[in-house]
């Protein structure tokens, strides 16, 4: 079967976390993915929580359960572009490739000899994406950031917790991959599509900060109507209303989403209690949410699931993480997969959730070991056997394993 993206090409220079992801999710439904490191220590993932210690995992670089986790169905090849001789073999790579993925600060890429502009006159059909904190433009262009940052610049870190507390994290990454991954991943594809019209590649320039602002769409509107900010805790579907919002069961958490009146009302009777049904709409710490509250404490999560399974008034168990990918529900949905990683045997990941009916995402294969893919990318992309020698004895690329640097990146 033909994967909707088997003829891309994409050589994708990302680390750690909003690239990797966007580059997996193309990966998936063919797309040719090149990771292009460094011929020190690479993506810095690589070291983060061994499945082995010692040295022979660290120089192999193939050992880390974060890296498996976003890395599936790719290869890896190790060029440095700092050198003359590196930075040429990459412009040649270029020469064939659909796609450029970077995360670097802006202007890097410039600095390195391989920016835009330099990469379009040599491939005018190249889509070139960059995955940056704040753009490529504006005040905040060269200012450093994280993702905990790029949600306190959008409003959306005051807006979460509850009202009088300070601000809650995330405990997800929402920048990285709400804002960054999945709008390069559209982008991406919306590039290409209009390549394959006009023949012209461009520019995608993805703003982290930009895209969790977009995921603000429905308080921003009233915000334009009003002039007003909402205040922690007084957001509707935030947790302000006794009816949508996180309740305490005799032995956990259960979340309640009875927002529309006809599931308020199927619960209130449920439970045996229609006086409940007036305190819809009451606010956290009223006399009508205490009520509410004393009848979640009576029951169970494993009871709550039994009464929802009955009433299907959208009150779900608060599950760990573990009993999520555990779960019935996500094995049925194919989302936790697996695959065989040499060296290191079965891996269990999180499958892709886009469901194509008739062109669906490929099998799962293996991450990449650092650079084992230098030598057969070079030689399957021109360059004669001399050519390649030559790039590795100068140590402008590197095969597999070599130094990853003094530097221990393991959380």
């Amino acid at each position: 079967m033909s994967l909707p993206l088997s003829d891309i090409r994409i050589l994708d220079l990302t680390r750690l976390l909003p690239g990797p992801f966007c580059s997996q999710i193309l990966a998936d439904f063919g797309a040719e993915v090149i990771k292009v490191e460094d011929t020190g220590m690479g993506d810095y993932i690589r070291l983060a929580q061994p499945f082995h210690e010692g040295d022979e995992a660290r120089e192999k670089g193939t050992a880390s359960a974060l890296f498996l986790a976003l890395n599936r169905n790719k290869q890896s090849i190790r060029l440095d572009l700092k050198s003359d001789a590196g930075r040429e073999a990459f412009l040649r790579l270029v020469e064939t490739a659909d796609v450029v993925l970077e995360g670097f600060r802006p202007g890097v890429m410039d600095r390195l000899g391989v920016g835009y502009e330099t990469l379009i006159k040599i491939n005018p059909g190249l889509i070139f994406c960059s995955i940056t904190g704040y753009g490529q433009d504006g005040p905040n262009r060269d200012r450093a950031g994280h993702d905990l940052n790029y949600l306190a610049a959008t409003g959306l870190l005051d807006m979460t917790g509850p009202a009088g507390g300070p601000p809650v994290q995330s405990a997800t990454q929402i920048g990285d991959l709400g804002g960054g991954a999945m709008p390069a991943a559209i982008g991406i594809m919306a590039a290409l599509f209009e390549k394959r019209r006009s023949g012209k590649g461009q520019m995608v320039d993805i703003s982290m900060t930009d895209g969790v602002l977009s995921w603000l769409v429905l308080s921003s509107g009233r915000y334009f109507a009003d002039g007003t900010s909402p205040e922690r805790g007084g957001v509707e579907l935030g947790g302000s209303l006794a009816c949508y919002v996180n309740y305490e069961a005799a032995d956990g958490y259960v979340s309640c989403g009875a927002l529309e009146p006809k599931f308020w009302k199927v619960f209130c009777e449920g439970v045996d209690r229609p006086d409940l049904i007036e305190h819809q709409f009451d606010r956290p710490g009223s006399e009508g949410h205490g009520k509410v509250a004393g009848v979640f404490r009576s029951r169970t999560r494993d009871e709550w699931k039994r009464f929802n399974d009955e009433y299907n008034c959208c009150i779900e168990p608060i599950l760990t993480l573990g009993e999520a990918l555990e779960s019935e529900l996500f094995e049925q949905r194919g989302m936790v997969a697996e695959f065989d990683q040499p060296g290191i045997g079965p891996v269990r990941h999180i499958g892709n959730p886009i469901k194509l009916s008739e062109t669906p995402s490929r099998e799962p294969g293996p991450a990449p070991a650092f650079g084992g893919d230098t030598t057969r990318v070079l030689l399957e992309a021109g360059f004669s056997e001399e050519e390649v020698q030559a790039l590795l004895e100068s140590g402008a690329a590197a095969g597999p394993g070599g130094d990853t640097g003094d530097m221990d990146f393991r959380v």
